[in-house]
């Protein structure tokens, strides 16, 4: 099949090296020369923009940041929407708002192409594992002739209506737990660093104990390595808990979990941390406290 993947960040990147490794024609779109050199390497091809992509692709997957982006990636200026045959399918696996998700749907269908609301969870590991957890919802055309994208990048697939906009709630459900265990994750461990414990220590008891979760095991030892390389970022956590604060206010419906979540993201990239690894929202408690993270000398 052939396939382009428009995003080669830490979830693109994966997909698109899992679509090689299945056998399918992939070309990856990314600005970032590195990432295109790892495709080609991996024996994928890469271009720096949309409008470059070959004509004769049967499924687009974009991974970029938000709504805005994967608008402009297929019907900006450069954009690849135009250059499709028709009956391609256009994997949507950014997180956006469900109305957005709604809105490209349409514009998508307008141009005689096929979407399919396909947010993704499962992290950068499950991304170069082949092992994501894809949340889609579209019609039963869109989902057959994506089949052998999902195969090669997933290993479930929740089939969760006809219509967009429904993965996109599932995952807004998501973000929002995930973004508040990973600010609890960092609370907790600051807490335990103030008090005297020793984090190693700390983080195997609680992994081994009814206060852990999947992200306390996944992002705690990123701080202990003292590695805030993004996997993901904070901001992408400030742009997702923002996206679940809009749909609730339109819903009428109170997030005060999530609000504080949100506030703490937002902190921690006023203080210039918003591209680095999503748990060292920790520098928060770091700076209100003055506490020592391990591999940090203040």
């Amino acid at each position: 099949m052939k396939v382009a993947v428009i995003g080669l960040g830490s979830m693109g990147l994966g997909a698109a090296l899992n679509l090689v490794k299945h056998g399918h024609a992939v070309t990856g779109c990314e600005l970032r020369e590195v990432a295109r050199a790892e495709l080609l390497a991996a024996g994928g091809e890469a271009v720096a923009s949309p409008d470059a992509l070959p004509a004769d692709l049967e499924a687009v997957v974009v991974f970029v940041v938000n709504a805005a982006q994967t608008e402009d990636v297929l019907f900006g200026a450069a954009g690849c929407a135009a250059r499709l045959p028709p009956g391609a399918v256009v994997l949507v696996c950014t997180t956006v708002a469900p109305e957005a998700a709604r809105a490209l749907d349409a514009r998508i269908a307008a141009a005689g192409l096929l979407m399919l609301d396909a947010p993704v969870s499962g992290g950068a590991v499950g991304a170069r594992g082949g092992t994501m957890t894809v949340m889609a919802s579209g019609s039963e055309a869109a989902f057959a002739k994506a089949g052998p994208v999902l195969e090669a990048i997933a290993s479930k697939v929740w089939r969760l209506g006809d219509q967009a906009g429904i993965g996109s709630t599932v995952k807004m459900v998501n973000q929002l737990l995930a973004g508040v265990h990973i600010a609890t994750a960092a609370e907790a461990l600051a807490l335990g660093i103030r008090a005297g414990a020793d984090p190693k220590t700390l983080f195997e008891v609680i992994s081994t104990s009814a206060g852990s979760s999947w992200m306390w095991q996944n992002r705690v030892p990123h701080i202990l390595a003292g590695d805030d390389t993004p996997l993901s970022a904070v901001n992408i956590f400030v742009k997702d808990l923002g996206i679940v604060l809009d749909q609730a206010r339109a819903l009428t419906f109170p997030l005060p979990m999530a609000s504080a979540a949100h506030q703490l993201f937002l902190s921690a990239a006023a203080a210039g941390h918003g591209g680095r690894d999503d748990a060292f929202v920790i520098r928060v408690w770091q700076a209100l406290t003055g506490i020592k993270l391990p591999g940090e000398d203040t």
